[in-house]
């Protein structure tokens, strides 16, 4: 059970100090455009864009990655985690597919369906808060944790997709 020693300061952080931007319109009417635009997708698309960003990642032309990295969603929360003083190494905003929406670092792939941060959060329900494992991150050298939450439409409650905040345990 040490391993979980950060899981109450996370969750303090988390509370005083993202839970207020969360609902913020440019979260949420991001996420609902996009939900909309991608409710087509299958999952061979999904498949395709996310060898697309992989592709991407690793290369001077970047249009999807760029699409993502440009857009003003991005933008908000690279000014989120900048305000917070090194507590927050990466935020993603995650869609009703997996798919990112917005991110303040790039990541390493597109679709975050298959990972814990979405299926623990937008698969389980509103009002969701995950706490993943802490680990070190082999190229800062900082203990890390992801806290993870489902981002419901304040209009109907329902889920529309997540939210992930990485935090620099360190820094607490």
């Amino acid at each position: 059970m040490a391993r979980d020693v950060h899981v109450a300061p996370v969750i303090a952080y988390i509370a005083a100090n993202v839970r207020g931007w969360i609902d913020d319109p440019i979260i949420i009417e991001g996420i609902n455009d996009q939900n909309e635009r991608h409710a087509h997708l299958a999952s061979a698309d999904i498949e395709t864009m996310d060898a697309n960003w992989k592709t991407e990642f690793s290369s001077n032309t970047r249009p999807l990655i760029d699409s993502v990295m440009n857009s003003p969603l991005s933008k908000f929360l690279k000014e989120k985690q900048a305000a917070s003083g090194g507590v927050i190494t990466e935020i993603l905003v995650i869609d009703a597919k997996g798919l990112s929406i917005g991110e303040s670092e790039i990541s390493s792939d597109y679709w975050q369906g298959d990972e814990l941060k979405w299926q623990k959060t937008y698969l389980a329900g509103p009002g969701v808060l995950f706490i993943d494992r802490s680990e070190k991150d082999e190229s800062t050298q900082m203990l890390q944790s992801q806290a993870s939450m489902t981002i419901t439409d304040p209009k109907t409650g329902q889920p529309i997709g997540a939210i992930t905040v990485g935090i620099n345990l360190d820094a607490l």
